[in-house]
């Protein structure tokens, strides 16, 4: 499982330190460590979420990070054929399109 608590550099340190700051100790230093809810079961959730939400930018790397954290492949495109029902085809189309080419990528 990846760790974003480590004494690096994120994507927004070059420009918004703050914010990659934040990011690395609050969002994924915190929240994403509660006991509450699982690491996998979290990225389920913030799978689902981007899915609906249309948010293509972000998709690609949680997608991943659900791979690393225990979702299967089949369980990441089950969840984007349910949310074709709640959230519109075109969503889940371009979902299915970036899950396509991470798979390949990583195979």
């Amino acid at each position: 499982m990846t760790d974003f608590t480590q004494k690096t550099q994120g994507p927004f340190a070059d420009v918004a330190p703050a914010l990659d700051q934040l990011t690395q100790q609050v969002l994924f230093g915190e929240v994403w460590e509660r006991k509450e809810l699982s690491k996998r079961d979290r990225s389920l959730i913030t799978v689902s979420a981007l899915v609906a939400q249309y948010r293509i930018n972000e998709l690609p790397f949680h997608l991943k990070f659900a791979l690393e954290n225990g979702v299967t492949r089949d369980e990441l495109i089950e969840a984007i054929t349910h949310l074709a029902f709640y959230a519109g085809w075109p969503t889940a189309s371009t979902a299915v399109g970036i899950a396509r080419k991470l798979f390949a990528e990583n195979p």
